[in-house]
């Protein structure tokens, strides 16, 4: 690793903690806003080893807030270019792209080795569902963001144990979810808990649009470049605090296994 690159990361939390980073791998899944803001600030701060999971590609509406959209990556796998920005970012750091679905079928697959944490950036429900129970289950560290879109307050931004989280619809079917599934605290979650615009009962055919999981529709919903990204930059700051000596990020909770 180029210690130059990483002095300022060093200076602030330690040698030892640094070279913690180098060596720890991180599972992403959801190369979305959220995603890629979590990685980009993950592999600024010397993480060396990720795994990447998202079977999309990049539209035009993505331009306005994932940090991997241009109009020059338009229609390229979200993995593979993510992949080329960690490379651009730190050149030493080894990237698996898997341009998969999270499911049942693919899960054994993306789990092929040990990570040392798992970021869930998944906004459909049911891969959501199945990463969380698959980590607690298996005794793995994992920090998850629900919803991001239709928020416009950064203040409200928040992370807490999904029994603890509150005001967001989203959590609010993974609490259920996931106490039917035998899941229980021990999770954390970026949440906010802002009031949102948004009828999902009442929206209409052309509220929604196509997506590639499976043909299925789902609702379009409104997002802001600010918001999505202090998502993002939250999961990635708590990540840190998971992998380094949580003394170092002073008022920080630790995420318990299982």
């Amino acid at each position: 690793m180029n210690t130059e690159q990483f002095s300022r990361i060093s200076l602030l939390i330690g040698e030892e903690n640094t070279t913690s980073l180098f060596t720890s791998h991180v599972l992403v899944v959801g190369m979305g806003a959220v995603g890629t803001m979590a990685v980009e600030a993950l592999a600024r701060s010397g993480v060396g080893n990720f795994t990447l999971v998202d079977f999309d590609t990049i539209s035009i509406s993505n331009i306005n807030r994932q940090i991997i959209a241009t109009w020059d990556t338009v229609g390229l796998s979200k993995v593979d270019e993510s992949k080329k920005r960690i490379l651009s970012i730190n050149k030493n750091a080894k990237v698996r792209a898997k341009n998969t679905f999270f499911s049942e079928d693919t899960v054994d697959d993306i789990f092929d080795v040990n990570y040392d944490l798992v970021i869930d950036a998944i906004d459909s429900l049911n891969p959501k569902c199945l990463l969380l129970e698959y980590c607690y289950k298996h005794n793995i560290k994992i920090i998850s963001s629900m919803g991001a879109a239709l928020r416009r307050n950064p203040s409200l931004i928040r992370c807490e144990d999904l029994f603890d989280s509150y005001g967001d619809r989203l959590a609010k079917l993974m609490r259920k979810r996931m106490k039917n599934r035998g899941v229980g605290r021990g999770i954390k979650v970026v949440f906010s808990p802002e009031v949102t615009r948004f009828d999902y009962k009442t929206a209409s055919s052309t509220d929604k649009e196509e997506t590639l999981e499976r043909g299925r529709k789902r609702n379009v919903l409104g997002s802001l470049p600010s918001i999505t990204g202090i998502f993002g930059l939250t999961l990635a700051h708590y990540a840190l605090s998971i992998l380094c000596d949580e003394k170092e990020f002073s008022g920080l909770m630790a995420i318990k296994k299982g």
